[in-house]
Formats: structure tokens, sequence, C-alpha cells
């Protein structure tokens, strides 16, 4: 099944060869079958030599994989949620996916810069005004 591609969108699709997948022990509920069968998955995805993702995708993947990257620019996904070997297969092409999907997000819009209204700026004024007078009414009377 890793030779099949995996569609991310409409302009994205990872060709199979890309993707290589290895099967080991997984720890965790299952009885003996966690001792005889490997259901584990490793699913390792050539992030930085892809010619499948556009420069702006890759960079912004390379950000969001963190530590699951390797120096050599090698994406590793291990899922090992469930205990079929199918299941957990897809599951890590599923994470795969939402981590291009994430990457290949438009960035968010430039922040425009605001003025506070005038309206803001008078209450601001007569609030500190008025904290001024409460704190002069705890001085002592003069003594005249």
């Amino acid at each position: 099944m890793a030779s099949d591609p995996l569609y991310i969108n409409d302009r994205i699709t990872i060709a199979g060869w890309e993707l290589t997948e290895q099967f080991v022990l997984a720890g965790g509920p299952g009885g003996q079958n966690v001792n005889k069968v490997s259901t584990a998955v490793q699913l390792f995805f050539n992030l930085v030599g892809s010619p499948s993702l556009p420069e702006r995708v890759k960079t912004n993947a390379v950000k969001l994989a963190g530590r699951r990257l390797s120096k050599e620019g090698v994406l590793l996904i291990e899922a090992s949620r469930f205990r079929s070997q199918d299941r957990n297969r897809e599951d890590a092409r599923e994470r795969l996916k939402e981590l291009v999907l994430e990457a290949a997000k438009p960035p968010p819009p430039p922040r425009r810069k605001t003025k506070p209204t005038k309206g803001s700026i008078e209450r601001r004024l007569k609030a500190k005004v008025g904290r001024g007078e409460i704190k002069k009414m705890r001085e002592k009377p003069d003594q005249d």
C-alpha cells in the first residue's frame, strides 16, 4: 500500500515511490499478539528532497515537523495506536497528510496597525484623573 500515491489536495499528490514503510514490534495492549506480529508502522518521507511539494510547503513542513525530521531531511512518522498493521498504516499516512495540509495553508494576512479611537482615549484619561482624585483623598488634611 506504500506504493499507492497519497492525495493531499487538488494540487499536491505524493507519489508512492517517495514513501517507505517499515513495520516494527509495538508495545501496549494486545496480549501475545504484540510479541509476535510487527503491527507498528514507521513511515519515512524525504521531505526536503521531494519533487511533489512546492518550496513554500517544504519550508513550512520542516518547521512543523520538529524532532520528527532527521538531519538529512527525512520525516519519520511512527504509528502504533491500533492493533492491526493496516489501521496503523492508514493512521501514519493520514498524519502525513495532515502535516502537509497544515504546511500548505496560506500565510495569515499582515497585521494592520490601528489607532485608539477618540472616545477610548478620553475614557482612559478620565479614568486616570478619577484614580488620581481617589489617591488625593487619602492624603492627610492640610494644617492651616
